[in-house]
């Protein structure tokens, strides 16, 4: 499910009078996209009756707010409820259509309408944290460095051998899953660090390295220079290069989208021409056996969340060559 500028375009241009028109999405649930007329707003609407409405406000409490898309409770003249996400700031255009996309797949299977409710005021909570994370300055120098090595991962290992669409869509650390890329016969995790050698890796939780149902568990560790100005390469320049890459509309639609996802917003595009980075070194790992980790059937009951640092020396033999990990990512690996 995917509200793009055409499905917008097309709502704009029927403006025979004052007022909203709108598109249902699904049969099975009263969600609409819309744009009230003549002001151009665009909205996401779920109806609902005043009872439900009321149920949904006290299991979700103050509905969250953020900068540029607001949500609300209105109610129509027919005596209504209409719970509507609505985009207040243009500049946030292009991220209002994943989110409004991401907060229809939520709403479409849910058993009621208290719990589409529901379902909208959370994934709306989520992409606000993600819009407030980012904030005016943009993301942190840990999260570039994350999204860089995630990048190249992507550009340089994904995309040179595999079908660019299975690539792209392979690409699951926007959607916070265990691993950064996970395909039918193996998942990678990407480290990236621009400390000294010997390197420690912080692993996030216990899942992170958890070979189960991956068939491969690939750890790639990226050591980079990090410097203002400079020969190395920016983030924008990294994006750009893949954009001039990827083939397919849709394909690019869904790489635009994951960038969004992790909070690269397009008019924050000036504040990610520095720093530059230069690769120094790369090191994959097969992750198997008793490679040093920490998994769920490690800990007690009611332990979780487990966040833990690996040392990289001592690895050596899970070492695995580059020529192993593009035939693993080709499913060639026996």
């Amino acid at each position: 499910m995917t509200v793009d500028e055409q499905a917008w375009g097309e709502l704009e241009r029927d403006r025979t009078a004052p007022g909203t028109v709108t598109r249902r999405l699904f049969r099975r649930r009263d969600l609409h996209i819309a744009v009230r007329h003549p002001d151009g707003r665009r909205m996401l609407i779920l109806r609902m009756s005043p009872a439900d409405a009321a149920q949904v406000l006290r299991a979700a409490g103050p509905l969250p707010r953020t900068r540029g898309i607001d949500l609300a409770f209105e109610r129509t003249a027919d005596g209504h409820s209409e719970l509507q996400v609505a985009l207040t700031d243009p500049q946030l255009r292009e991220v209002f259509n994943p989110l409004v996309s991401d907060i229809a797949v939520s709403v479409r299977d849910t058993s009621s309408s208290i719990a589409a409710g529901i379902a909208v005021v959370e994934r709306f909570e989520h992409w606000r944290s993600m819009l407030q994370a980012v904030a005016a300055n943009g993301m942190g120098p840990e999260a570039r460095r994350g999204l860089y090595g995630e990048l190249w991962v992507l550009r340089y290992l994904l995309l040179l051998h595999l079908p660019h669409r299975d690539a792209v869509l392979a690409w699951t650390g926007p959607f916070a899953a265990n691993q950064d890329f996970q395909l039918t016969r193996a998942a990678v995790e990407v480290k990236t660090a621009t400390g000294k050698q010997p390197q420690t890796l912080v692993v996030a939780n216990e899942r992170e390295l958890d070979d189960s149902g991956t068939g491969n568990l690939i750890l790639t560790h990226l050591s980079l220079d990090e410097r203002r100005g400079g020969d190395g390469e920016s983030m924008n320049a990294m994006i750009d290069a893949l954009r001039t890459t990827i083939v397919g509309a849709a394909t690019l639609a869904e790489f635009e989208d994951r960038l969004l996802r992790v909070g690269m917003l397009p008019h924050q595009r000036p504040l990610y021409e520095e720093p530059r980075y230069t690769l120094r070194a790369t090191s994959h790992w097969r992750v198997t056996g008793d490679f040093p980790r920490i998994t769920e059937k490690d800990l007690r009951s009611g332990v979780g969340d487990c966040r833990y640092r690996i040392t990289t020396t001592g690895l050596d033999q899970y070492l695995i060559t580059t020529d192993m990990v593009t035939d693993i990512i080709r499913g060639n690996d026996g």
